[in-house]
């Protein structure tokens, strides 16, 4: 599409920007230092997180690991637990390896061109301009969610953003919109436009500096934008779970040893997601501890279900209660007894929080069968 606004339009319009900033912008912790390590978190923390859910684990992990060196020290395990609620844990991943690779590899120093910053784990085009621009000061873009809608907006951009011509179309605009000077300041500023004024829904048009410039509220359908490619069907997936129970209330949990979802957490042992809505048969779950864990348990209990939503799925987890009779996990498993209420050093995922939480809704644990 053509550009509709020039050089100098694109002057004024950052200017309107950035006296709004100056006036109204958020006071938050991650703008209050030029240190890359604390921007750096603070922006994969906010990847597809808002600001609140962020703040308590921000601070709680800056307490722990205040410097980049100090991350990169840590264990795997004691990163997942801090982030522990906070979702999408390939983010953490990605923290601590990126951690690791800037000591060894780089000095302990964030390297300063969009180039390198793009190979480190877990940082996109729109991560490294930010880092960049808000930490040294270079003129850089940024298009994460909230620019993006920001800018179909101001566009009354006729294609969904992420598809090719979109997502090329947003970004020649990020980067005539963004000032040489103060780009940093910019970024900060058009990110807190699109989370407190041009939201989602209800976007608070008369608030917005660039309301005269806006195509979307000039139509008078500024949630019409952004366009949405038409979004197929979650598919749903089973899968049960065995609460291997010991008299004195701990749980086996074993370690999800793979880097895919949920990679590096903990769980209750189980089988996969997979299609069949049916439960197993108690004798079935029974059998799977026995064969893959050389554990013996009384015969299972079922518990009421557990429904939690992916990015990509939606799972149903049926839950049994497996009072535990004898054995022990092999080694090789990892297989933990903890007690799950207490611990909060073993990271968990909400799902399986969830899933734990149904032995304090049922009954009294049954008596040991024969």
């Amino acid at each position: 599409m053509e550009n509709p606004f020039g050089e100098a339009t694109c002057r004024q319009l950052a200017g309107l920007l950035l006296t709004r900033y100056d006036r109204e912008g958020r006071d938050l912790p991650w703008r209050r230092t030029r240190d890359p390590y604390r921007i750096w978190l603070a922006e994969i923390m906010l990847q597809q997180t808002g600001v609140k859910t962020v703040l308590p684990y921000y601070a709680g992990f800056l307490e722990r690991f205040p410097t980049i060196q100090a991350l990169a020290e840590g264990e795997l395990e004691e990163v997942l637990s801090l982030w522990q609620g906070l979702g999408y844990y390939r983010r953490a991943r990605h923290l601590h390896a990126t951690a690791r690779h800037v000591v060894r590899e780089l000095g302990g120093r964030f390297p300063d061109t969009c180039e390198a910053m793009g190979r480190l784990p877990g940082i996109g085009p729109s991560t490294a301009g930010a880092i960049l621009a808000i930490a040294f000061g270079q003129h850089q873009a940024i298009l994460d969610g909230n620019v993006k809608r920001v800018l179909a907006r101001v566009l009354a951009l006729a294609m969904p953003p992420d598809t090719t011509v979109g997502k090329r179309t947003l970004w020649e605009q990020a980067r005539r919109l963004t000032p040489r000077e103060r780009p940093g300041d910019y970024a900060q500023a058009i990110m807190d436009l699109g989370a407190t004024v041009c939201t989602l829904r209800q976007p608070l048009c008369p608030s917005c500096p660039w309301q005269g410039y806006c195509a979307a509220q000039r139509e008078g359908c500024p949630e019409a934008y952004p366009v949405r490619l038409a979004q197929a069907p979650k598919p749903r997936k089973y899968q049960f779970q065995a609460l291997v129970t010991r008299p004195d209330g701990r749980v086996l949990l074993l370690p999800k040893r793979d880097a895919t979802l949920l990679g590096g957490l903990w769980h209750p042992p189980g089988d996969e997601p997979g299609l069949s809505a049916v439960p197993p048969e108690a004798e079935a779950v029974r059998r799977h501890l026995a064969e893959g864990l050389g554990i013996q348990v009384a015969t299972p209990c079922p518990l009421d279900a557990v429904a939690h939503t992916f990015t990509h799925f939606h799972l149903t987890v049926f839950p049994f209660l497996c009072p535990w009779r004898a054995g022990e996990p092999p080694e090789a498993s990892g297989g933990r007894w903890i007690d799950w209420r207490q611990d909060r050093r073993t990271p968990l995922a909400t799902l399986h929080r969830k899933v734990l939480a149904r032995l304090s809704e049922s009954p009294a644990t049954p008596a040991l069968e024969a």
